[in-house]
């Protein structure tokens, strides 16, 4: 059979559903065969960055590595802030990129670069197929690694020649793997150090979000009796009306959470990356002196604010069984909870009340916590939010609190903008069910606002909240906290959105007061397809929260 056909069978044996992508001449041969298949549909986006976010988004949530694909040269470097994006934050995806003949990789020729070298850094795994009878394996390698924890992406390029070649071959079945449990010491050792102390605390990172990962923590978080604070990138791993969340880290140096951790004298990092969260920020006191147990498929990080007593480097649900089932042996189930949550009741209670503040503002332009508020009231605890990068997304870290994980989607590896609405469509792919919102900013929705035509071409029912201030209010807010209050220059000009959504045959309206908020929302997801609000936002607040937060005094 021809070579291209046999990829595509490779593909179909791995369980792809979609392919997300642009093509080219150069993986014309690919296209064709990928039009016989009845078990592969092809996506075709107008944007190859579009493209991997989708394939990013589809990978996190269900998984399964999402696959994109495009052509050489600039196809490739079009992908590549995608995949970036997707690898940073450990979402499994396989990325199929054209190629040129083999023939004319030795020497200067129309579009060839070396896109293998160039991927490299933002993969986990990249290869080109200089034979035919090497897909097999290739394909079975991409997906195995793709979706090994910790996940992220890897490249498969096939050259154009290798595509036409003739092969004699079959698929390589995919084999169910058994990842490694705890060493017993380190679980040993870990326990010690929970018994030995007198306030621990769970900080739970992006791994806790899988939903084994999640059942575990939340089973062990209640036979401990301790709060849990979880990263931009943990939200849901335990329910926000859990009396042991304390909700999420990441906004202010003073928030109620950051002193909960000053005040704890061992940090249980789960599933924790450093990239959500450096730990110069929250391990500040006494550094040294507080104790961290560091649990995660991966040793921890080199960092002189993040030396972990105990590393348990395994399964992460696994470990944290083990722990819980070495905790009930050695203190007897009727002795448990080990500790008193009551005592975190005040800090609780405070930071929800905080949580509140100015939820039912009737101000306008709308308070960011009014849009939150609302939004959360539309939303089902299943459905899914997607926060694009930028003020907006500090807002949506803090205040937007979830009941499961994989509920709220932020880009916070790689902080990439654009990343919201193309990810909302590969949600609405992966769970056509569900209601799915992306929160942009004005800047961020632009970059990739081409793809609304993908969603209204395809009807899929995706809604985009864009708030409005006519700046990057991200770099603003961080430029007046470090200067003063001044800033550069950041102001520019937006589109009628009601027109643009015209423009594109879709619904579209700019709101002009918070009570026409939540009824926008609800015809929005009324719609055949996608649809896009305007929403006029008051980022004073931004200013505001920064000096409250700093004035955040110690609690017990």
């Amino acid at each position: 059979m021809k070579a291209s056909d046999l990829f595509i069978k490779c593909l179909e044996n791995e369980g792809v559903e979609r392919i997300f992508g642009v093509p080219g001449e150069e993986n014309a041969d690919f296209m064709m065969s990928l039009k016989k298949s009845r078990k592969i549909k092809f996506v075709l986006c107008r944007h190859e960055q579009a493209a991997a976010f989708m394939a990013d988004v589809y990978g996190r949530l269900t998984g399964k590595a999402g696959v994109c694909l495009s052509t050489l040269g600039p196809g490739v470097t079009n992908l590549i802030t995608g995949l970036a994006d997707a690898n940073m934050d450990y979402a499994p995806v396989v990325a199929i990129i054209g190629q040129g003949s083999t023939e004319r990789l030795h020497k200067e020729s129309h579009q060839i670069m070396d896109s293998i070298s160039m991927l490299q850094p933002v993969s986990k795994w990249a290869q080109t197929i200089f034979k035919a009878s090497n897909i097999t394996e290739v394909i079975r390698k991409a997906f195995k690694v793709a979706e090994t924890e910790k996940p992220g992406v890897t490249v498969i390029e096939l050259p154009e020649d290798i595509a036409k070649e003739e092969v004699n071959d079959i698929p390589i079945t995919p084999t169910l793997i058994r990842r490694p449990a705890a060493d017993n010491r380190a679980i040993s050792d870990a326990l010690d150090l929970i018994l030995a102390s007198k306030n621990p605390i769970i900080l739970a990172g992006n791994g806790t979000i899988r939903k084994r990962a999640s059942n575990r923590l939340r089973v062990l978080t209640k036979n401990l009796g301790i709060g849990v604070i979880n990263t931009f990138m943990g939200k849901g791993s335990i329910s926000m009306d859990d009396e042991h969340c304390l909700f999420t880290i990441g906004l202010g140096s003073g928030d109620y959470n950051n002193l909960a951790i000053d005040e704890s004298d061992l940090v249980i990092a789960a599933g924790y990356d450093l990239v959500e969260y450096s730990p110069s920020a929250w391990n500040r006191i006494e550094k040294g002196k507080k104790k961290i147990i560091h649990i995660d498929y991966t040793p921890a990080e080199i960092d002189r604010d993040y030396l972990p007593n105990v590393e348990i480097v395994s399964d992460l649900a696994g470990a944290l069984y083990q722990i819980n089932k070495a905790l009930i042996e050695r203190t007897g189930r009727q002795n448990l909870p080990l500790f008193d949550i009551k005592s975190r009741k005040k800090l609780r209670d405070l930071m929800q009340n905080d949580l509140n503040l100015d939820n039912l503002s009737n101000s306008f332009p709308m308070k960011p916590q009014r849009v939150l508020a609302d939004v959360k009231k539309v939303m089902n605890d299943e459905d899914i939010v997607l926060a694009d990068v930028g003020a907006h997304k500090m807002w949506v870290a803090r205040e937007y609190n979830c009941v499961n994980p994989n509920t709220c989607l932020i880009s916070n590896g790689f902080c990439t903008m654009g990343f919201a609405l193309p990810g909302s469509i590969g949600a609405k792919m992966a769970f056509p069910e569900k209601k799915i919102i992306s929160i942009n900013g004005d800047a961020g929705f632009l970059m990739n606002v081409q793809d609304l035509e993908t969603a209204v071409r395809h009807k899929i029912n995706v809604v985009a909240l864009v708030w409005l201030d006519g700046e990057y209010g991200l770099i603003k807010w961080k430029q007046q906290v470090n200067f003063d209050g001044e800033h550069s220059d950041l102001k520019f000009n937006n589109p009628d959105f009601e027109s643009l959504g015209k423009s594109f045959g879709m619904w579209g309206k700019t709101i002009k007061s918070p009570e026409e908020l939540i009824p926008s929302i609800e015809e929005a997801f009324n719609q055949s397809g996608p649809a896009i609000i305007g929403i006029p936002i008051n980022y004073s607040e931004n200013m505001r929260l920064t000096k409250r937060l700093g004035k955040v005094s110690a609690l017990i």
